[in-house]
């Protein structure tokens, strides 16, 4: 199955998918029409049900993850992947290719989130963090979403200092694309550098946007990703 239809499926996707917690992606054509998946679900015991797509066709596929989501338990059943995170996903995607580094074939972060949340509420004046920690909660302003603010629990910080991966080196040795807008207000993109110092592999590129911000949601910010994931596609396909 040509590289063509994974790229025009993987086009719509990054089009149409803001929303859910983790998507998979790959090519099916029929008789020269583009097929679409239905939505499928993964139980899990004592948590929510996850909802993902999935579209047969050629290895690498391409699995997207744009915030929080049980990343491990889509990925065991797939064949080996391409993982695109965004924000938190992109933290999520470098912890999912430690722990699955067979089933991970390269990595594309989008405003890579590491370690930001757990580092950025450790550097809040001592009498605010206590007030966070009194509420359970830590609420934090954005423009990046319809209600202005995110909230964190305290219970979701003390876990995520548990996965924390910059302190040092990354064991993820496949190639690794970094994509990051300059303009990003809600993870600042020198973290972006921080991946890209810290991960093993060789193959490592930057990609830093003048006016991009954290979502990158322009059209050209979606090119870039799509063009960028196509150059990985291409790669991994002509080496197989």
């Amino acid at each position: 199955m040509a590289a063509a239809s994974l790229r025009h499926c993987w086009r719509g996707f990054l089009q149409n998918s803001a929303n859910g917690a983790v998507s998979a992606v790959r090519s099916k054509t029929h008789e020269g029409v583009q097929q679409k998946s239905a939505v499928q679900y993964i139980s899990m015991p004592d948590h929510p049900n996850l909802a993902y797509r999935r579209v047969k066709g050629k290895s690498p596929g391409v699995v997207f993850l744009p915030g929080y989501g049980g990343v491990l338990q889509v990925i065991r059943s797939c064949l080996p992947e391409i993982l695109v995170g965004s924000s938190m996903g992109g933290w999520l995607m470098l912890l999912a290719a430690i722990a699955r580094p067979e089933k991970t074939k390269a990595l594309v972060g989008i405003s890579t989130a590491a370690d930001h949340f757990v580092t950025a509420f450790k550097t809040l004046p001592i009498e605010v963090r206590k007030e966070c920690e009194d509420k359970g909660v830590w609420t934090i302003p954005t423009k990046s979403n319809e209600e202005g603010m995110y909230t964190l629990s305290m219970d979701f910080l003390r876990e995520a200092e548990n996965h924390c991966i910059l302190q040092s080196p990354i064991p993820i040795t496949c190639p690794v694309r970094l994509i990051h807008g300059l303009k990003d207000e809600d993870v600042p993109w020198h973290i972006s550098m921080q991946v890209a110092e810290r991960v093993l592999s060789p193959d490592v590129d930057i990609i830093l946007r003048r006016h991009g911000q954290h979502r990158m949601a322009e059209k050209d910010d979606i090119k870039l990703i799509v063009y960028t994931s196509d150059d990985l596609i291409d790669k991994l396909t002509t080496m197989v």
